[in-house]
Parts: C-alpha cells; structure tokens; sequence
C-alpha cells in the first residue's frame, strides 16, 4: 500500500493535538469518579471514607487490569482503518466485546471473594464489613466498565475521541447527585454511606455504557463499520490472539499502578507524615501524567494509522514529532514542580512537615518528568505496532527489579549508612522511569527498523 504525503512538524502536531484533547478530557473526567467518592464519602464518616478508600485499593487495580487488556482494541481497530479494512472493524470489535463480558464476570466474581486479602492485611472487623459491601456494590458495574472500554478503544482508534469525552463527562455529572442521594438517603432512599458510592459508580458506568452505544449505533460517522448490524460469536482462536496483544498491556499497567501502592505500604511503619508527604507528591504528579498518558493514546492511534498502511515514513515522523512535543511539556512540568512545590503543597495541609516533605519529594518528581513521558511514549508507539510483550518485559524489570528493590534498599535499610525513608523510595523510582525510558525507545527504534527490513516504504 502507498504511504500518504508528506506532512510537516504543523501538520502532524495538530493531528495529535486533535486527538489529545477529547482524550486528555475524557482521562481527567474518569479519574474524578474516584476523588468525587472519597471527597463525598469523607463527609458521611471517617470510616465510610476508609471502607471507600480500601476498596478503592482493590478495584482500582483490578479494573485497570481489565481495561488495560482491552486497550489492544485501539490498535486492532486503528491499523484495519489505516489499511481500510472497513469490514474487518466490526468483526474485531464484536470480538473484543465478548472478551470484555467475560472479563467483567469475572471480575464480579473476584470482588466478591476477598475475604483472604481482608485477613491478610489484618483488617479490622467493622472495616472489613463496610469495605466488602462497597466492592460487592461496584463490582457490579465492572462487565460495564469493561463494554464501555471497548466500544471507548473503538472510537478512538476509528479517529473519533469526542463522543467518549461527552459521554465521561455527562457520567461525572451524573455521579455527583447520584452519590448524595444514596449516601444519605435522600428522596426516600436508605442512607447507605460509602456504599452508596460503590452503587452509584455502577450505575453510572451502566449509563455511560447504554449512552456510548446509542452513539455508536447511530452516528454517521460510523456507517461503514456499524456494530451489531450481523450475527456474532465468540472465536476462540481470535479471542486469544486479542490476549496476546492485550494482556501484556493490562499487565504493565497493573505493575506500575501497584507499585506505587506498595511504595505506601513499605513506608507506612514509618509514620503518618511519611505516608502523607508521599500520598500528597504522588497525588500531584498523577495529575500531571495525564497529558503524557493521553499523548500516548494519541500516538498509539496516529502510529496504528500508519502501521495499517504500511508507511514507515509516518510511523517515524508521528514517534519524531510525539517524543519532541512530550519533552517540551514535561521539561515545562518539572519547572513548574520545582518553582511552585510549596504552594502546590498548601492545596492538601496545613501541616508544615508534611509540607517540607512532600515539596521535597517533587523534586525528584521534577527529575523525572522529561524520562516519565519518553518512556510512556515510546509504549505507546509501541502498542501502535502491536508489541506488548516487550514493553510487558522492560516495565516488570523497571519497576520491580530495579525502582521498588532499589528504593526498599535505600529507604528502609542501613546499607548507604542512614535510612532515607520515602526519599529512598522516589530515588529507586526515577532510576526506574530512567531505565524503562531508554529501554522502551531503544525498542521502538529496533521495532522501526524491523519494518524497514520487512519491506515497509522507508520515505515517501
């Protein structure tokens, strides 16, 4: 197949940039179900925060897992519309939809056998009850994540973010009145608590599902590659080949997303400043990474795009202009860690030690911006040529051969001579980020070559 003509830095900057804002709009939105429910649990009661809290540490990861496996729908879908496979879409999607019905049973199934975890963890009683009433609650909305993620990766790689960002933003809008009414038991309801955050998040995520669907069903922009317009079944020859794309993906998020939670727990025998000060930093650059993490998804689907057609010249100039464009933004980033760290700081206590330790932290924060965003670019580069088991790889040895042993061994022993606490911990991570950054481009740059070799026109 011909490669397309040749675009200029402009070009292929405001293609992403396209992309990058419905997608950049649709993370923040999700991500506010979980500050919504802490925020408006907080105000029933301090355990109905924790119950809210703990469960949260138990279905956050577990759902990113099954999202995450569903990602490998971007690139599948992508790379058939590069190479206008118009017919092979619905089919892959069809597919990808009865995995996720099946994920998101199973991961019902898994919510509602957590006991072992409560025991393990030494969990007090009346915590324990509370918590496994809110996951028993939420886990019914997981087959609905799961569908939505799927029909979510659809548009997008189809080139067409925006229904999925008035879709996440109509659920934010949704949750908020929902949440009060079944907290407190507003308009004859009974009040449930923090349960009643697990109830409302379920049944928001079956609106969004239901909202997104009657889109997609509907829209003319979707013509070509209707879903549900022919009869389907499961096929278990594709049914694995999507796991082998996919779950890579769902694993590498779930090293790096519980990472950091055991990071929480490793120094929590330290103190409660220890715990707050990191809790702080981290909740700040998370809210960072949400535009290298959407660049990302905007460079998986540009590079599927190209990767369909078979036009390396592309693949090169979409990873050329992503990389430039997330260093600029998270050279910017550290910059603004490191002038505004104690003001940012202030937002979440008044407490000057926590202060003092969290703007410490930013710091090393700050240190890896610019390695933080070549690395999840480069993954997602990847995931546009369909190599995850690589990545899969490079992230397990980035963070748990390297941060997470590194950080135990400077923060919680005596083997540089002092134990440094949390500053060991965010150490160990920016030489993880740091190996991860220049093991992922290094594999970009072999995949890329790789193509050269196997025929894929080098230049236009």
């Amino acid at each position: 197949m011909s490669p397309t003509p040749p675009t200029s830095f402009g070009h292929e900057l405001r293609a992403l940039g396209l992309l990058l804002g419905p997608i950049l709009t649709s993370q923040l939105a999700q991500a506010a179900f979980g500050f919504v429910d802490t925020v408006m649990a907080g105000q029933a009661s301090p355990l109905d925060l924790a119950a809210v809290a703990l469960g949260a540490s138990l279905w956050l990861p577990l759902m990113l897992l099954l999202t995450g496996t569903l990602l490998a729908t971007t690139p599948l879908v992508a790379a058939a519309r590069g190479r206008r496979d118009y017919a092979e879409i619905p089919h892959l999607a069809h597919q990808a939809l009865w995995l996720a019905a099946a994920l998101g049973l199973a991961g019902v199934a898994l919510l509602h056998f957590v006991e072992p975890v409560f025991v393990l963890l030494d969990t007090p009683a009346h915590l324990r009850e509370l918590t496994r009433r809110f996951l028993a609650a939420i886990s019914w909305g997981l087959p609905a994540t799961a569908l939505f993620a799927v029909l979510r990766n659809y548009c997008e790689g189809m080139g067409r973010p925006l229904p999925v960002t008035l879709v996440s933003l109509a659920g934010l809008a949704l949750l908020v009145p929902l949440n009060y009414v079944l907290i407190h038991g507003k308009l004859g309801l009974p009040r449930l608590g923090g349960v009643g955050c697990g109830v409302a998040t379920a049944i928001v995520s079956w609106l969004m599902l239901f909202m997104l669907l009657a889109y997609v069903l509907r829209a003319p922009h979707f013509t070509q590659v209707r879903l549900l317009h022919a009869r389907s079944r499961p096929e278990p020859a594709r049914l694995a080949a999507f796991l082998r794309l996919g779950l890579p993906i769902g694993i590498a998020i779930f090293f790096e997303v519980s990472v950091f939670a055991i990071v929480a727990i490793l120094i929590s025998p330290l103190g409660e400043l220890q715990v707050a000060g990191h809790q702080i930093a981290l909740s700040l650059t998370s809210l960072l990474f949400m535009f290298p993490l959407s660049f990302a998804f905007c460079m998986t689907i540009r590079t599927g795009h190209a990767f369909g057609r078979q036009d390396l010249a592309a693949i090169r100039h979409t990873r050329r202009v992503g990389l430039f464009a997330m260093t600029v933004f998270a050279s910017l980033s550290a910059l603004f860690l490191v002038a505004m760290r104690y003001p940012l700081t202030g937002l979440y206590t008044d407490d000057p030690a926590v202060r003092l330790l969290a703007a410490d932290l930013l710091l090393f924060a700050a240190a890896y911006q610019v390695v933080d965003a070549l690395q999840v670019g480069a993954a997602g580069s990847l995931r546009g040529l369909h190599d995850t088991r690589g990545p899969m790889a490079i992230t397990l040895v980035a963070y748990w051969v390297v941060a997470l042993p590194l950080g135990y061994v400077l923060g919680l022993t005596f083997a540089s001579g002092e134990r440094h606490g949390p500053y060991g911990f965010w150490f160990g991570l920016v030489a993880g980020l740091t190996l991860a950054a220049v093991m992922l481009n290094w594999r970009l740059g072999h995949q890329v070559e790789r193509l050269r070799r196997e025929g894929f026109p080098a230049a236009h």
